[in-house]
């Protein structure tokens, strides 16, 4: 399937449609019920469980991808260039797994993990692990020896705690019409943001970003080609001609953009995110090349031509952002230096 309701409902927030009115007294439900839940937590009444080492969550107050999950992987190679111990934790959106906390490793089955969690256990060869219940993904983590964890895409599980907050934002789609749900695109109020410690935009704003965000861009960095995983430089390209591309993501007209930015001419395929692909989804008649998204790539093995190819990017953060992040992390070294020296004393 691809597109749906659900799709035009989120061009149509994006967008600011008018029709969307009628549905503010639901949105006023849902920010209320949005704020009840935030403060039973700050409160007590709900459990908050903090980890003992430090926790970093990446995501996002809107609907629809953002490019969280690359910086995810950018985070956590840094992380393991400075000699911390990472491990990555998510929700497992598009995946579902008779038992949790859930392990990924090179054998998990998509179905089971999700597309995200696999694509980042490949990207970055550390511990992944995938629990609606995040605490309990967390305390796995603790026991494979990580020293600090990577929350992808955990804003709104306030049973988490965490020490760090980092929202990332689409450049181009931003806030959409600023409503949240259902009359807009928005997890939690634009006000949420005064209370995170770091805003990343991604790409070239085209609204007016909020005061002290830092901005980074996703980098094409290569093609990849499916059946073998054999590695070629973006040129000269592996393939010629127009491509048949395909994106299961939350925004497939970046990839699509991203791809004509590399001169590339694209038949596009937009699919709904974490999409089910299906053998006769990549069947399109003709001997025309393939092309997808590293997320898409983690479920189209065994069902697109071996000869697919897969463009795979990275997460380029700003120079300030990087500066601030080493800081961060500095914080979070000392009580870690002295616990070591305690335990050795």
């Amino acid at each position: 399937m691809t597109g749906g309701l659900g799709e035009r409902w989120l061009a149509s927030a994006y967008g600011g449609a008018g029709w969307l009115r009628a549905l503010r007294p639901l949105e006023a439900l849902y920010r209320r019920a949005v704020v009840r839940r935030a403060a039973a937590f700050a409160a007590g009444r709900r459990p908050v469980w903090r980890a003992p080492v430090p926790v970093v969550v990446v995501g996002n107050i809107t609907l629809g991808g953002t490019g969280k999950s690359p910086l995810v992987a950018w985070l956590a190679g840094r992380l393991v260039e400075r000699g911390w111990r990472p491990g990555i934790l998510s929700r497992g959106y598009g995946g579902r797994s008779e038992a949790y906390p859930l392990r990924v490793t090179a054998d998990t089955p998509v179905a089971q993990c999700g597309d995200e969690p696999r694509m980042l256990a490949e990207q970055t060869a550390l511990p992944v692990v995938v629990d609606p219940d995040r605490p309990r993904g967390a305390r796995l983590l603790l026991e494979a020896g990580c020293d600090i964890l990577l929350s992808d895409d955990g804003l709104q599980h306030l049973a988490l705690g965490r020490d760090l907050e980092l929202v990332v934002v689409d450049g181009r789609r931003g806030f959409g019409n600023g409503r949240c749900l259902p009359a807009g695109p928005l997890r939690e109020p634009l006000s949420r943001l005064a209370s995170v410690d770091a805003v990343m935009v991604n790409g070239e704003p085209a609204f007016a970003a909020p005061d002290g965000a830092f901005s980074m861009r996703l980098v094409p960095s290569g093609w990849r080609r499916l059946g073998d995983g054999r590695r070629c430089p973006l040129e000269p390209r592996p393939f010629a001609g127009p491509v048949h591309a395909v994106a299961g993501i939350g925004n497939p007209s970046r990839f699509f953009a991203s791809l004509e930015a590399l001169g590339v001419a694209v038949i596009p395929h937009p699919m709904t995110d974490h999409h089910a692909f299906r053998a006769e989804d990549l069947a399109f008649g003709d001997d025309r090349p393939l092309v997808m998204t590293a997320k898409d790539a983690v479920k189209c093995r065994g069902l697109a031509p071996d000869d697919s190819w897969v463009l795979d990017v990275v997460a380029a953060p700003d120079p300030a952002f990087e500066a601030w992040f080493e800081a961060r992390l500095e914080r979070f070294r000392a009580p870690r230096e002295t616990a070591r020296g305690g335990a050795s004393g």
